[in-house]
């Protein structure tokens, strides 16, 4: 006997989780079913920064997560903070000139945006009016971002950071949680609510007369087929393929982005420090032998010389921890998935150095022959770097997929977003902006080729 379903949701990362959640505790569908052949939360959405910020250069982007940040507001405000949201920001930091000059710009077109108030501070800190967090607590200080361009203020308020550094933008409605914890608090309400997960891999989608049907699945006891007229593809790095079994084609590409667990030995790493992004390319510290060597192989030759900009990195855990998080994508170019992740031998010495740009005091580990831990995931992007969230192809198939390097802080309110559409519930008016038939739109489609570094 075929098995029916209100909803299936192919996908157990933290959007496939946010759908389920929003359709089975807040929309009240009945019988939603989540398939996946991992365990949840395992193919990218613990591999992730676990971060948070409304700092977009884009309207729509700004809106999307300042209503996903409320709803994380509201979970950290249950008793225990069951989520370990924090305020903490994002701290960005240039040692140029220009850098400062495209610093502030960027910083006032943002706010402009609505992302909250820029406030400027050009003078000594003593009356600057700065509010440091509160660290470690979702304790909202202060929103908008406040941005720092007289040096000797910033060695004050940030005395570890390299003593070059010319402008500082510390961004408020910013911060980390706990990513597993999250999704798994979402996990558990919706089985509560009567979701049910199932171990699997989505085989076949029956959209007979442009219509979702059903769908056949592989489980390790065989094919199962459930009858639905919903499916939500939420399948990360797999949402092209799971588009293809209803007919659709999406225009995705993916970036490998790999995440260094350090520990952080010799406490160079400031517990109260936000999260950190250098805006600067970085000449890494090699001996003239390792740069020759690096040079002389055109695989490795663009890390002799000045690598991109982008080095970032956060404090893992509580006052009393000494992890840190070390991030850098200074490989930019799409690839294909590979699963288990290919090896870089190189890359936890290049971050390690990166790091000591911000951070001086981290050059000490350059030479300690550390091996820290090393893991990552696929970043799935469009183009322009906005989701795809909403209905596509055949009546009753919804994408929510593309959420790139930004899956966690997007998902509480992407999630929203598809359970709203599916159910026919009004929604908001960003909604069009992350829907497929954007690209409908020949006028946006142009706009894109104008985008700084096709992304924004």
């Amino acid at each position: 006997m075929t098995e029916r379903a209100d909803v299936v949701v192919c996908g157990a990362g933290i959007a496939g989780l946010s759908a389920a959640w929003h359709l089975a505790t807040r929309r009240a569908v009945r019988r939603v079913v989540v398939v996946d052949e991992r365990p949840p939360l395992t193919l990218t959405s613990d591999k992730s920064t676990e971060c948070y910020r409304n700092w977009w250069p884009d309207r729509p982007m700004i809106e999307l997560m300042n209503r996903s940040i409320e709803l994380l507001d509201e979970l950290a405000a249950r008793p225990g903070n069951p989520i370990a949201l924090n305020r903490n920001g994002y701290l960005y930091l240039t040692a140029s000139e220009t850098g400062a000059r495209t610093l502030a710009d960027s910083a006032r077109r943002i706010a402009a945006l609505g992302a909250g108030e820029l406030r400027v501070h050009a003078g000594h800190a003593g009356g600057s009016g700065y509010r440091a967090p509160e660290w470690d607590r979702a304790v909202a200080t202060a929103d908008g971002a406040d941005l720092f361009l007289d040096p000797d203020e910033i060695r004050e308020r940030f005395p570890w950071t390299a003593s070059a550094t010319r402008a500082a933008l510390h961004t408020r409605r910013c911060g980390w949680l706990a990513a597993q914890q999250l999704g798994m608090l979402w996990l558990e309400e919706a089985r509560a609510a009567g979701a049910e997960l199932v171990a699997g891999r989505l085989e076949a989608i029956d959209t007979a007369g442009g219509q979702v049907r059903g769908v056949r699945l592989a489980t390790p006891r065989g094919r199962r087929e459930i009858a639905t007229p919903h499916v939500v593809d939420a399948a990360g790095p797999f949402a092209a393929d799971v588009a293809r079994l209803a007919g659709v084609e999406l225009p995705l590409f993916h970036e490998l982005h790999r995440k260094v667990f350090f520990d952080d030995s010799l406490g160079v790493v400031p517990r109260e420090v936000p999260l950190v992004v250098w805006n600067d390319p970085v000449r890494l510290d090699w001996s003239d032998e390792e740069r020759a060597e690096l040079a002389a192989d055109a695989a490795t030759a663009a890390l002799a010389g000045e690598v991109p900009a982008g080095v970032h990195f956060r404090p893992e855990g509580g006052a009393a921890s000494r992890s840190a998080i070390l991030l850098w994508n200074y490989h930019c170019a799409p690839v294909e998935r590979r699963f288990p992740l290919p090896e870089d031998p190189l890359h936890v010495a290049v971050v390690v150095r990166g790091v000591a740009a911000p951070l001086p005091a981290f050059a000490a580990y350059a030479e300690r022959g550390r091996k820290p831990y090393v893991d990552g995931g696929y970043y799935t992007k469009t183009r322009e770097n906005r989701p795809l969230v909403g209905p596509a192809g055949p009546a009753g198939f919804h994408l929510l997929c593309a959420l790139s390097g930004f899956g966690v802080m997007a998902a509480p309110a992407a999630g929203e977003l598809l359970a709203a559409r599916l159910v026919g519930a009004p929604a908001p008016p960003w909604a069009s902006a992350l829907a497929l038939a954007r690209y409908d739109d020949t006028g946006y489609v142009r706009s894109l080729a104008a985008l700084d570094g096709g992304q924004l």
